[in-house]
C-alpha cells in the first residue's frame, strides 16, 4: 500500500507571509488539501500582513497538487489564476485507507459537521471558515479544522498534516504539535 502525506489548510486569504513557514511541511507531502477562502480577504477580515493574491495563486500552482474546496471568499474568477480545480461545495476523496469530505463549512456547526460525516460515510471531514484549529472524535469519525495559517483567530498560525498513523494540528511558526489524534487502523 502506498502511504501518502498531506498538509492541510484553510483561510489563506490571499496572504502570503505563512508561505515560508510551511516549506518543511510541503516538502514532506504528496499533495495539499485547502478547505477554502484561498485569495481574497473578506470584507470582514483584516488585510493580512502580506496580502499578496496574485503572488499566492503562484506560489499555490508551482507547489504540489491542491484540492481545493471553495469557501465563502472565493470567487468563479478565481479559477481563472488557480491551476487546480475548486470544488464546491464538497470534495470527496480517499487517502490512504481513509475517505474525506472537505467542504468550507460556513453556517455549519459541530453537530452539522458530524452529521455530515454519517450522511456521506466518511472518516474524515475537513473545514474552515472559523479560522481556528478543531480536531475532534464521534463514534470513530474525525472532525478537522486546520486553522488558519494567515489570519488565525487563536494565538497559532495553523496547518494540519496527514500521514498514515495519525492527523496533527501544528503550529507554522514553533514548528509545535497542537493537537493529535491516531487514526482507526
Amino acid at each position: 500500500m502506498i502511504s501518502l502525506k498531506v498538509l492541510i489548510m484553510s483561510d489563506t486569504h490571499g496572504d502570503t507571509s505563512f508561505w515560508e513557514y510551511i516549506n518543511d511541511f510541503l516538502s514532506k507531502a504528496d499533495f495539499v488539501i485547502h478547505a477554502g477562502d484561498v485569495l481574497y480577504h473578506g470584507p470582514r477580515n483584516p488585510l493580512p500582513a502580506g496580502y499578496n493574491p496574485a503572488k499566492l495563486a503562484e506560489l499555490i500552482n508551482n507547489s504540489k497538487p491542491f484540492f481545493i474546496s471553495k469557501g465563502n471568499c472565493d470567487a468563479d474568477v478565481d479559477q481563472l489564476v488557480i491551476k487546480f480545480p475548486i470544488s464546491s461545495p464538497y470534495l470527496l476523496l480517499y487517502v490512504n485507507s481513509l475517505k474525506i469530505l472537505v467542504t468550507h463549512g460556513e453556517n455549519k456547526n459541530e453537530d452539522d459537521l458530524f452529521n455530515l460525516t454519517e450522511l456521506f460515510d466518511v472518516d474524515l471531514l475537513i473545514f474552515g471558515h472559523i479560522h481556528t484549529p478543531v480536531l475532534k472524535e464521534r463514534n470513530k469519525r474525525i472532525i478537522l479544522n486546520p486553522g488558519s495559517p494567515a489570519l488565525p483567530k487563536t494565538e497559532y498560525k495553523s496547518v494540519a498534516f496527514l500521514d498514515e498513523e495519525k492527523v496533527s494540528i501544528i503550529d507554522i511558526i514553533s514548528k509545535k504539535e497542537i493537537f493529535s489524534l491516531y487514526l482507526y487502523k
